[in-house]
C-alpha cells in the first residue's frame, strides 16, 4: 500500500509517559476513600481501559470496591487529574522528532485513546501538540472504546483516512487487540505501560521512537 496515509497513536504509554500524573490523581482518589496509596510502577500496569477501570483496579489492590465506591472515587480522580494533567507528563525521548518525520513524509497523524476525550485534548494542548493531529478520539467519543475496533476505525475516518492505508501504534494488549480486530497493522512500544503479550502479538516492536519510521516502512513495503 506504500507509505501509510494515516498513523494512529495511543496516548498514555505510547506518546507520553504520564505515570506520575496518573498516579497522583489515583492516589488522591484512594486517599479520599481511605485506601492505601500506590506507586507509579504499579500504576503503569493498571492503565489502558480508561479512568473508571483505573479506579476499579486501584481499589482492587486493597480489597476492591462496589459501584458506589467507584462512583465516589471517579470524580475525585478526574478533578485532580484535570488540574494537574501535565505537571510531570512528558513525551517519550525522540517522540516529537519521529512525529515530525512521519508528517514530513506525508502521513496524517491521529490519537485513539481510552482517556476521556476532554482530558486527552487538554493534555495534547498542554504539550503544544494540537496542530499535530488530524483527529483525537477518546474513550467517551463513541458508544464503544478500545478494544472495540470501531474506536480505531472511527479515529481513522475522522482524520480523513482509510483502514487499508493506516497503521496503529500502541503499547498494551488492548491496543494490539484493537488493531487486529480492525485489520490494521500495529507497532508496539516496548518502553510503554504494556505487557509482554502486546509485544508478542504486534507486527513490529520498537525500543525507542527513533526506530518508528523504519518499523512502519517495514510493515508497508
Amino acid at each position: 500500500m506504500g507509505w501509510p496515509a494515516t498513523i494512529v497513536f495511543d496516548l498514555d504509554g505510547t506518546l507520553v509517559d504520564s505515570a506520575a500524573d496518573l498516579t497522583a490523581a489515583l492516589n488522591a482518589a484512594l486517599r479520599d476513600a481511605d485506601r492505601p496509596e500506590v506507586d507509579p510502577a504499579t500504576v503503569r500496569h493498571l492503565v489502558g481501559h480508561g479512568a473508571r477501570a483505573l479506579i476499579e483496579r486501584g481499589l482492587a489492590l486493597s480489597g476492591g470496591g462496589g459501584e458506589a465506591e467507584v462512583a465516589r472515587a471517579l470524580p475525585v480522580f478526574l478533578d485532580h487529574y484535570a488540574g494537574h494533567i501535565a505537571d510531570a507528563t512528558l513525551p517519550y525521548p525522540g517522540c516529537e522528532a519521529a512525529l515530525d518525520a512521519l508528517a514530513a513524509a506525508g502521513a496524517r497523524l491521529a490519537i485513539c485513546t481510552n482517556k476521556p476525550v476532554a482530558l486527552s485534548r487538554a493534555l495534547v494542548a498542554a504539550l503544544g501538540w494540537t496542530d499535530r493531529f488530524a483527529a483525537n478520539l477518546g474513550g467517551d467519543s463513541l458508544a464503544v472504546r478500545k478494544p472495540d475496533p470501531e474506536h480505531l476505525r472511527a479515529t481513522i475516518a475522522a482524520s480523513g483516512g482509510e483502514p487499508a492505508s493506516s497503521v496503529f501504534v500502541g503499547d498494551t494488549a488492548v491496543d494490539v487487540a484493537t488493531a487486529r480486530a480492525a485489520g490494521v497493522p500495529v507497532v508496539a512500544c516496548r518502553f510503554g505501560f504494556g505487557e509482554a503479550a502486546a509485544l508478542d502479538r504486534a507486527d513490529a516492536v520498537i525500543d525507542r521512537f527513533s526506530d518508528l519510521p523504519a518499523a512502519i516502512a517495514g510493515l508497508v513495503r
